[in-house]
């Protein structure tokens, strides 16, 4: 039996103009889904990692998260 990997991914989570939640990993391309709650969209982006690796058959970037800058930009 193969010993599975464990891996940490950043997970960034939007609310959409209709309430949804939207998540999304930065290190794996294309791979978001969407959710009627915080709760729904977690197993839902969980599920949609494991498709992506699996599909893809990728090894995920090692990038390290360092923090959130919030800009403001005035024009």
């Amino acid at each position: 039996m193969q010993k599975k990997k464990a891996y940490n991914f950043l997970v960034l989570i939007e609310q959409d103009s209709n309430g949804w939640y939207v998540a999304k990993v930065p290190d794996i391309q294309g791979c978001h889904t969407q959710g009627k709650t915080v709760a729904q969209v977690m197993e839902r982006i969980k599920e949609a990692i494991r498709v992506c690796l699996e599909a893809d058959d990728l090894e995920p970037s090692t990038s390290k998260f360092v923090g959130v800058q919030n800009v403001e930009i005035r024009v």
